[in-house]
């Protein structure tokens, strides 16, 4: 009986061994934790806030201490929900965005609201309807930045006694009725049509510009080559005139001039005899003596006069 009493004894103390081990072991697994790089746990004890553990190795009291949030501090990205805003022109346009938020103060996301992402997702919506609502359809489309402007400062405000931060907000896409998109299509086309008309008749006006102007060019260039010829041959006319009258100072200057003030004559005759069916022959004209007389009078007329008005000069001089 004894020995009966001393084994039952031994199996008792066993079992409160295993016991009191795995209690133990239970109790410092459930006490420590082990906090990720940029997150925090919420710490209660007795149901209250009691402390914000950081990264790294932490320990809790078991039974008193609980982990009631965690939270990241990593910027998070959240989908805003697609909605319809009617424009001041009383157009529905569809509207949907993204928005950047992160936890700066862990207590107050856990205690201050119940669920930040949804109610910054809606004031970020109700603020876009409001924006929405005063601009027209064409400004929703000018004034994006704008508007997005206008919404993170909106939602940030909001959200700040949540201890969330609101970095950015951008507006995903506006899509207006697909009546509107057809007519916005037709302006376009319309817009680029026009733009290719302008474009054609500057291209014609200048290729008529540069016409002219090189026709003027080319004008100017031919009068000057024709001054010029006509000044070339004014000196060249001049020259042999000059040479004409230094040849007949001499005698047989003269006697040359004349002779060949004779055969000119003979030579135009000529092209009249066989130009002309009917001419009309001076008396004088019948044999070479007279035709040379005739010419040399002429000259002497002619150097007659030439003198006289030489006198006449000097004598007003």
């Amino acid at each position: 009986m004894q020995k009966l009493a001393l084994t039952h004894e031994v199996n008792m103390m066993i079992g409160l061994m295993i016991f009191f081990s795995i209690s133990a072991f239970f109790i410092l697994y459930k006490s420590y934790h082990i906090v990720p790089q940029k997150r925090v746990y919420i710490v209660e004890r007795l149901g209250k806030y009691h402390r914000t553990m950081r990264a790294g190795f932490n320990l809790v009291i078991p039974l008193l201490e609980r982990i009631a949030y965690k939270h990241s501090l990593k910027e998070t990205v959240v989908d805003v929900p697609i909605q319809v805003c009617i424009t001041r022109d009383n157009i529905a346009v569809e509207v949907d965005g993204v928005l950047y938020i992160q936890v700066v103060d862990p207590e107050k996301a856990s205690y201050g609201i119940n669920d930040y992402l949804f109610a910054t997702t809606q004031i970020s919506q109700t603020t876009m309807r409001s924006i929405i609502g005063k601009l027209d359809l064409d400004q929703t489309f000018e004034e994006r930045e704008n508007i997005n402007a206008q919404i993170l400062e909106a939602a940030d405000k909001a959200s700040d006694p949540w201890g969330i931060k609101v970095t950015r907000y951008e507006i995903k896409d506006i899509k207006p009725p697909q009546s509107i998109k057809d007519a916005m299509e037709k302006q376009m086309r319309a817009e680029r049509e026009k733009r290719a008309v302008i474009a054609a008749s500057e291209g014609d006006k200048q290729s008529q510009i540069n016409r002219a102007e090189g026709d003027q060019q080319r004008r100017m260039l031919e009068a000057k080559a024709k001054a010029y010829e006509i000044l070339e041959t004014a000196k060249a006319t001049a020259e042999g005139i000059s040479k004409i009258a230094d040849a007949i100072q001499h005698k047989k200057g003269q006697d040359a001039i004349t002779l060949r003030l004779a055969e000119q004559y003979l030579i135009e005759f000529g092209k009249m005899a066989k130009t002309n069916n009917t001419m009309i022959i001076p008396s004088n004209m019948s044999d070479v003596s007279s035709v040379i007389s005739t010419a040399t009078s002429i000259y002497q007329s002619v150097s007659k006069e030439k003198d006289l008005l030489a006198k006449l000069k000097n004598k007003t001089s």
